[in-house]
């Protein structure tokens, strides 16, 4: 087991009191997923309450519990007493933070967060010992707890951050206190809770990656905000600003791509430096963003050029483009599971990889959209301005689900409409029915739409009886 924080230094780190001298090789904070060896923190939610279920984390193999109180039928020596969890929590993902030699990278933006952050993880980790977060763990409770994860001997951090509301990212962002914070774009996204402002307001929060201050920003040189991302970044002290993207002027620049089913080739020009590499994920997004990750990489002291390399092995993370194969009597289709998220822009970047596609013989491109969430009062035209997307991307088929959606619907020509649901639950019996061999199907939108359980009833597919 590797040690990752000791009794005593988690008391001192928390300021807590521990009376035993146990190790822990890892810390988690939902009882269920406990391994081990782990240090439990017991966080009190809107929903429950972690004090609840110490006595279980201890069963399923943790060393100890981080408590507020003491919890009834539990020994004291398998305690650490803190005032507050989230704040003990905190505070160990600070201590984590200053026992560490990590260069430490902070990313954000309105898309492509968590493709990059595993970008980022992927190639650092071909070259120096890498902590990164793990799934999209980039909220209030994701981020201390991936800094509090991280084991003293990191060369590279690498850290997501997130937000829906207002004033949500600097005080994420200070307690990573990057070197390097990247933006990998601005859209509308959660435009609801910024009445107003709108997208603006988008970009302003998304600044605010920039306010523990750092060395070196990096930012999409083909957003409409570039120069007022740019300029907050120099506001707040980073000394370099590297603009990515294919606009003339980007220090990370895209010079040529090209696009196939499943992976896509790059000759790019990173600070002056030709590289040619294979990204082992298909669509233009996927290629702008890698140029962001190479540009990161640089400028933590990686060898670029082996970074360049390990791009190869890139592979969607869940939910974000993951394809598979699933068998029927008579063939396969090709699913794409977009399932995780979902905004207008995100939305294009999904139809656009599903454009370039190749379905097999008499298949078919199909799109099956849940609504997108979040987006204020112009949500209604928003869905329905996809139509022209559809049609460029040539989908054949289009099943939609939620009210938003149904604008969509009636936009869409009536061969495209292959039905709809008010909710996604309905959508299975409509698909079973129209998927065959050959076919290629997209599932995407927002994580509240809940296009998930359509992603395994599409699966299940393959698992049918015939006939059924």
């Amino acid at each position: 087991m590797t040690a990752l924080w000791s009794a005593a230094e988690a008391a001192a780190a928390t300021g807590g009191i521990a009376t035993a001298a146990w190790i822990a090789s890892g810390v988690q904070t939902d009882s269920r997923a406990v391994e081990h060896g782990d240090l439990f923190v017991a966080l009190k939610g809107e929903q429950a309450d972690g004090h609840e279920y110490v006595a279980g984390a201890l069963a399923n193999g943790a060393v100890a519990a981080m408590v507020a109180r003491g919890i009834a039928g539990v020994a004291a020596d398998k305690l650490l007493t803190v005032a507050d969890t989230l704040a003990g929590l905190e505070a160990l993902g600070a201590a984590a933070r200053r026992r560490s030699p990590a260069r430490r990278i902070a990313i954000t933006g309105s898309v492509g967060k968590t493709g990059t952050k595993e970008a980022l993880r992927l190639v650092l980790s071909a070259q120096a010992p890498t902590h990164a977060s793990v799934a999209s763990y980039n909220n209030h409770v994701g981020v201390p707890l991936s800094l509090a994860r991280m084991p003293k001997d990191t060369v590279y951090g690498v850290f997501e951050i997130g937000m829906n509301h207002p004033g949500e990212i600097a005080p994420l962002v200070r307690q990573v206190a990057p070197a390097v914070a990247v933006i990998t774009t601005v859209e509308a996204a959660h435009t609801e809770f910024f009445p107003g402002k709108g997208i603006l307001g988008v970009a302003e929060e998304k600044a605010e990656i920039f306010a523990a201050g750092g060395e070196v920003a990096v930012v999409n040189r083909d957003n409409t905000f570039f120069e007022l991302l740019a300029s907050k970044a120099r506001a707040r002290g980073f000394g370099q600003v590297i603009g990515f993207g294919a606009h003339e002027r980007a220090d990370a620049r895209l010079i040529e791509l090209r696009l196939a089913p499943a992976h896509s080739d790059i000759v790019a020009s990173i600070d002056g430096a030709r590289i040619q590499y294979r990204l082992g994920t298909a669509g233009r997004h996927w290629a702008m963003n890698s140029l962001a990750v190479l540009a990161a990489a640089k400028a933590v002291g990686a060898d670029v050029h082996r970074a360049a390399a390990a791009l190869a092995a890139m592979t969607p993370p869940k939910g974000r483009g993951e394809r598979h194969a699933v068998r029927l009597d008579r063939g396969s289709f090709e699913l794409i599971d977009d399932s995780y998220n979902a905004n207008p822009t995100s939305v294009r970047a999904a139809l656009a990889v599903l454009a370039g596609a190749a379905p097999g013989p008499n298949g078919r491109r199909i799109a099956v959209l849940g609504d997108m969430r979040e987006l204020g009062p112009d949500a209604d035209a928003l869905h329905a301005g996809l139509a022209p997307d559809i049609a460029a991307a040539g989908v054949d088929l289009v099943f939609t689900c939620g009210p938003h959606m149904a604008r969509l619907a009636e936009a869409l020509p009536a061969k495209h409409r292959a039905g709809h649901a008010p909710a996604s639950d309905g959508l299975p019996p409509l698909l079973r029915g129209a998927i065959r061999a050959g076919d290629v199907v997209l599932v995407k939108g927002s994580l509240g739409s809940r296009m998930a359980p359509v992603v395994a009833a599409l699966k299940a597919l393959a698992e049918a009886p015939a006939g059924s």
